[in-house]
């Protein structure tokens, strides 16, 4: 018999923002499929006789291949039982969801999508801003740094992403964000617009800090990458 597969969402890495139905699938999975960044203080509320299975990927590392991951997602389920796939923040933002629910489906397997608290809203909430200001930010728009390939991607619509009356939030773009605001700077986007660069949002190694798009595009051209998971936001911010 097929078991049931429950995709849930972390949240950023405080195990307090888990929802209560994520807590509730931890707690009674058979196994658990699990990101790096959903690692650690997380899995304690997992069963002791579950089985964890590490598939972690990290931008810069080297991680198993999706395909890889998905064939495995499929196998755990096809023995039965309770299987969860933990993913960091909302599984549907940036998570490569859409690839594991298709090899579910072509297989007739079962599954739930639980969302969780995306790293975006987290570091908003942890710099003390909202995401969205009356008359000056009508919009948020989320996008990713970095392609397949680990280059800026070239389909960007760089209208869109240098409206002053947005606020962008760059997920995996501290390798790429000095290119990216070289562009953005030539199509009208004021250099000194606010900048916020948040790295290990909730977790012990946090560090937020804020910036111009200017001044941060100058610095990140000549630091060390690093490993820290990183989000940068931009445009209609309020510095509190």
């Amino acid at each position: 018999m097929s078991g049931f597969v429950s995709f849930v969402g972390s949240g950023p890495g405080d195990p307090g923002l888990l929802t209560l139905k994520a807590v509730d699938r931890l707690r009674r999975a058979d196994a658990i499929l699990y990101d790096d960044l959903s690692s650690g203080p997380i899995l304690e509320h997992a069963s002791p006789d579950a089985d964890l299975v590490s598939v972690a990927k990290r931008a810069g590392r080297k991680s198993p291949r999706q395909d890889h991951v998905s064939r495995l997602l499929v196998e755990y389920a096809k023995r039965g039982g309770r299987v969860v796939r933990l993913k960091s923040g909302d599984g549907g933002i940036f998570g490569r969801l859409e690839e594991e629910l298709a090899a579910l489906r072509a297989e007739a397997l079962d599954f739930e999508i639980i969302p969780g608290v995306p790293s975006a809203c987290a570091a908003a909430a942890e710099a003390g801003i909202p995401l969205t200001r009356r008359l000056a930010s009508r919009r948020v728009q989320f996008i990713t740094g970095h392609d397949v390939a680990g280059n800026l991607p070239e389909d960007l619509n760089v209208a869109a992403l240098a409206d002053v009356h947005a606020t962008t939030v760059v997920y995996m773009g501290r390798r790429t964000f000095a290119d990216l605001a070289g562009i953005l700077m030539a199509h009208g986007l004021p250099g000194e617009s606010p900048a916020l660069m948040a790295e290990a949002v909730t977790t012990s190694e946090q560090n937020i800090g804020w910036s111009t798009v200017a001044e941060l595009a100058d610095r990140l051209r000549t630091e060390d990458a690093g490993h820290a998971p990183t989000l940068i936001l931009y445009g209609a911010l309020s510095d509190g």
